[in-house]
């Protein structure tokens, strides 16, 4: 839902770039999850508030700036019991990542390897189709995604081969 960009003043305070859909949508949750690369920890929100585009927070036992300093780099999740049920046709990016690929002819193009948000709208990663090493990026709006079948782990896409 966010990473850890830098510490914001000397009193451990953390900047963080949230990477949900409305900015402040963090703020609703009193316990984070702090970690990368499958190393996970409770984090304690001692204080948190907007600041710009950003994220400012006081995370409990975090407190100087070189406590701060080392949580840099780090992501920021929810358990997600606590999220709100998605609504017809919208999707949690972690519900996609690992769904196959297929276009309309029935040939796979890979599997979601991630997402990104562009601006304007979200983009698939898909890696490991038919050329081994290749990226596809697919942009996530519905004249190019067709269905999403959570359920067969599967992304139908108007997409070619040759794209």
């Amino acid at each position: 839902m966010g990473r850890i960009n830098a510490p914001f003043g000397v009193k451990g305070w953390v900047k963080i770039k949230p990477y949900t859909e409305t900015l402040d949508a963090l703020l609703d949750y009193p316990v984070w999850q702090i970690g990368k690369g499958g190393q996970w920890r409770n984090a304690d929100v001692e204080d948190a508030t907007m600041h710009g585009d950003f994220i400012v927070a006081k995370l409990s036992g975090c407190n100087d700036r070189d406590a701060a300093f080392a949580l840099r780099g780090q992501e920021i999740a929810v358990n997600r019991e606590e999220l709100p049920d998605t609504e017809e046709g919208e999707y949690y990016w972690e519900d996609l990542i690992g769904l196959a690929v297929v276009n309309r002819q029935g040939a796979e193009l890979g599997k979601v390897a991630s997402l990104m948000e562009t601006g304007a709208h979200d983009v698939l990663v898909v890696k490991g189709g038919m050329e081994i090493g290749k990226e596809i990026l697919i942009p996530f709006v519905e004249v190019y995604v067709l269905n999403v079948d959570l359920a067969q782990g599967t992304i139908e896409v108007d997409w070619g081969l040759d794209y």
